[in-house]
């Protein structure tokens, strides 16, 4: 309770929740968009989009021109830097690309030849027949950003706009300080330094634990997907 009522813990954790569940819904958006585009071989350009968006697997800008960039953009103490730079990961579109290829193309067939439009294929007839692949990317995805701390040092310089691995980082690096709202608990004896960290270790891997058990009985089919062939 004392934990929670801390203003800037608290705050942490509302800002972390909110960043995985808005990037997460935003990553999953764009990469399932881009691999149903990049599955059907006949879509224009579809094989220079994926080879240029392999190339990125191997060459990167580099931090000082992502950086440059973001700040660029305005984008610099915004939570917006925390959810762009790394919206969207070319393997796990790959990944979905691979899943849905292997979708019988007479399904998608017949529901054109009876006037389907792409959008309508792919909400319902793909995405059902893909739970368990989507599921899984999405767990990926939603870890990274509860996970993510190095956007947060390097775009954010507000206190109050820090997720919580970035609270935690602050409190096991510095473990002499207590969070906004705590340090009176810390300096009068009723919370002590270790237990403090503990308590946010602890909160930082709750959600990771509960949400693990349910995408559980679909990460073996989603992991294998594309791994057999024929």
């Amino acid at each position: 309770t004392e934990l929670l009522s801390g203003g800037q813990v608290s705050r942490a954790i509302m800002v972390s929740v909110g960043v995985t569940l808005v990037g997460t819904l935003f990553s999953m958006a764009v990469s399932v968009l881009a691999a149903y585009g990049l599955s059907r071989p006949g879509s224009l350009g579809h094989r220079f989009f994926l080879m240029t968006m392999m190339a990125t697997m191997f060459f990167g800008a580099g931090l000082i021109p992502t950086y440059l960039l973001v700040q660029s953009l305005g984008l610099t103490d915004t939570y917006l830097s925390l959810i762009l730079p790394s919206a969207v990961s070319v393997f796990n579109i790959l990944v979905l690309r691979a899943f849905f290829m292997g979708i019988s193309p007479e399904l998608t067939e017949s529901a054109r030849i009876d006037g389907a439009s792409d959008l309508r294929i792919l909400l319902t007839i793909i995405m059902p027949l893909s739970r368990a692949v989507l599921a899984v990317i999405s767990l990926f995805y939603a870890v990274g950003y509860w996970s993510a701390w190095f956007n947060a040092s390097i775009y954010l310089t507000d206190q109050q706009m820090m997720p919580l691995q970035n609270v935690l980082i602050q409190l096991v690096q510095k473990n002499t300080e207590a969070p906004t709202g705590l340090q009176q608990a810390v300096r009068t004896g009723q919370l002590s330094a270790l237990g403090l960290q503990m308590a946010v270790m602890v909160l930082a891997l709750i959600p990771v634990a509960v949400a693990s058990p349910f995408v559980q009985r679909h990460f073996k089919k989603g992991m294998l997907t594309g791994a057999v062939k024929g």
